[in-house]
């Protein structure tokens, strides 16, 4: 019989966050040893990865810092996912989080598939992601990560449910002169969803598309063809107040416009980034 503890299983629990039945059968095969029951643990683990490829992780977390930058400040933000809810209010799954944001930040990554490749403790957050997964048995995915850099950076975390970590994260690049309203500005962005900062950030494709869906709609209801530029136009001016930050009106005060707000500062807002878990 293996010579192991009740302890040693707690303490292999505690190391590894592996399943009560997964850890016995680990220290059994090790003999008791622990770090060698961790390693069991931990290639049983990776070779389940294969077989998580194709399922959906839409559940997890967002996670964001704001650290000195050469110009002002840099903000780092990532959403990272798991198949479960349970999973991602786990300690294991929030360390994992925090220790892939530490290394994002570190490696100056703007994009997923250059964090993938960042430094983490010695090993790659690939492997790191990856071994993670195996302890836990449901596929993780580093799925986004944005990266600002402006004078001011400003960050809201919002939780949709008390008992699970954030799932919606915003972050907020200004200028000096507006950092004191960048804040709120970020908490509207979280309730209001903007995808574009200015009108000129709109794709071209995008508005001609819109552009080309309007009149069609129009001549479907039947307006009179002289009044089609206006309405065309009336129509693009509501896709812009739906869609640009700046144009929006502003959830604190609707009869201001998100840009007219910030220009009371005379300051300016310089971008945004807006994660939502699996969405």
């Amino acid at each position: 019989m293996a010579n192991y503890t009740v302890a040693d299983i707690q303490t292999l629990r505690d190391r590894t966050g592996a399943g009560m039945m997964d850890v016995k059968k680990a220290l059994d095969e090790a003999e008791g040893d622990l770090d060698k029951a961790v390693e069991i643990l931990r290639v049983k683990g990776l070779k389940g990865v294969t077989k998580r490829e194709g399922r959906s992780a839409s559940e997890g977390l967002v996670a964001a810092v704001v650290t000195d930058g050469p110009s002002g400040q840099v903000g780092t933000m990532i959403e990272i996912n798991s198949e479960t809810d349970f999973v991602a209010k786990s300690p294991k799954f929030i360390d994992l989080a925090s220790a892939v944001l530490a290394a994002v930040v570190a490696a100056d990554a703007e994009t997923a598939d250059a964090a993938l490749d960042a430094d983490a403790g010695g090993k790659p957050v690939r492997d790191l992601v990856g071994e993670t997964a195996g302890v836990l048995g449901e596929k993780i995915v580093l799925r986004r990560v944005a990266r600002i850099e402006a004078p001011h950076v400003a960050v809201y975390l919002h939780k949709t449910n008390r008992d699970l970590p954030a799932q919606v994260g915003v972050m907020v690049g200004s200028d000096d002169a507006a950092k004191d309203i960048a804040r709120d500005v970020a908490m509207h962005i979280a309730a209001y969803s903007p995808f574009y900062l200015t009108r000129e950030h709109v794709p071209a494709d995008a508005i001609a598309t819109e552009r080309r869906v309007a009149e069609e709609v129009s001549r479907a209801e039947g307006k009179p063809e002289a009044a089609l530029p206006k309405i065309i136009e009336g129509k693009m001016n509501g896709y812009f107040k739906e869609n640009v930050l700046l144009e929006q009106a502003f959830a604190k005060d609707p009869k201001l416009t998100v840009g007219a707000v910030v220009d009371q500062t005379g300051g300016a807002v310089t971008a945004f980034a807006r994660f939502r878990v699996g969405a």
